[in-house]
C-alpha cells in the first residue's frame, strides 16, 4: 500500500498527497479539517482502499507538508483540490470533507458538479455568519504543522462567510450525505440539518461522536460511507 507523502504542482503551488488502494480503481478523494493534514484519514483511507477505491488525500495548502503561502481564501483551496484533480487526471470522483475540508469541498461541488459523483460532508455547519464573531485566535506557541496565518483566514471568513456560497447551494445537484456529530460537537447540528433540507438530493445522519466523527467513531462512520458511495446504493433521498 503506496501511504509515502506524494507531492504535485497545482494552482501554482505544491500540495502533498497521500495515496491508497489500486490505481485502476474508482476515485475517491479525503479533505481533511483544520490543522491537520492527509494523514489523518489513515484509517478511513486504508478500509475504503480495500474496497477497493483509490483514495487521495492531499495536505490542503497552509497544512502539513505542502506549501503555505500565506493567502488561505476558502475559494483557493477550492481551486488547488480542482487543479489537483486535473494534474492526476481525475475526471470524476466521490469527495468526502470533514469541517474545513467540508467546505472546500461544497465550494468544489457548486464550482464544478459533474466533477463530483457523490459528495459526504462530515460535520459541516452552513454558511451562515456566527453571532456572535469567534474572537481572535490565540497562537499556542511552538512549532505549528500548519501556518497560523491560515487559522486567523480562516477564522474571518467563518465569522463572515461570502454569501455566494449559501446562494450557490442549488448548484449541489449530486448526491450528498451529511454526518452530523451529534450534542457534543461544537458546530450547531441545526445548521447541518437547514443545509440538508436545502440540498436537492441530500440525506442526513447524526453519530453521537462530536466533531471529529470519523476518529471518534471509525467503523459506522466508515459503514455509512461504503454504503452511501456504493454502486449498488441508488435509493432515493
Amino acid at each position: 500500500m503506496d501511504t509515502e507523502p506524494r507531492t504535485v504542482r497545482a494552482n501554482g503551488i505544491t500540495l502533498a498527497y497521500r495515496v491508497w488502494g489500486p490505481q485502476d480503481a474508482p476515485p475517491v478523494v479525503l479533505l481533511h479539517a483544520r490543522g491537520a493534514d492527509g494523514a489523518d484519514w489513515t484509517e478511513t483511507a486504508s478500509a475504503l482502499a480495500a474496497g477497493p477505491r483509490r483514495v487521495y488525500a492531499p495536505d490542503l495548502r497552509g497544512h502539513g507538508r505542502s506549501d503555505w503561502p500565506g493567502e488561505y481564501a476558502y475559494e483557493a483551496m477550492r481551486d488547488d483540490v480542482l487543479a489537483f484533480l486535473g494534474a492526476l487526471g481525475i475526471a470524476r470522483t466521490d469527495v468526502v470533507g470533514h469541517s474545513l475540508g467540508g467546505a472546500v469541498a461544497y465550494l468544489l461541488a457548486q464550482h464544478s458538479p459533474r466533477l463530483v459523483r457523490r459528495l459526504v460532508l462530515e460535520d459541516v455547519p452552513a454558511p451562515f455568519p456566527l453571532d456572535p464573531p469567534r474572537p481572535p485566535a490565540e497562537h499556542p506557541g511552538g512549532d505549528l504543522p500548519y501556518d497560523w496565518a491560515m487559522i486567523l483566514a480562516t477564522d474571518e471568513q467563518r465569522n463572515a462567510p461570502n454569501p455566494v456560497w449559501w446562494d450557490h447551494m442549488g448548484r449541489i445537484t449530486m448526491p450528498t450525505l451529511l454526518i452530523g456529530g451529534g450534542p457534543a460537537s461544537l458546530i450547531p447540528q441545526e445548521q447541518i440539518a437547514v443545509l440538508a433540507e436545502l440540498l436537492p438530493d441530500a440525506r442526513h445522519i447524526t453519530l453521537d461522536a462530536g466533531h471529529l466523527v470519523h476518529a471518534v467513531r471509525p467503523g459506522e462512520f466508515l459503514a455509512a460511507v461504503e454504503t452511501f458511495l456504493s454502486p449498488a446504493d441508488r435509493t432515493p433521498s
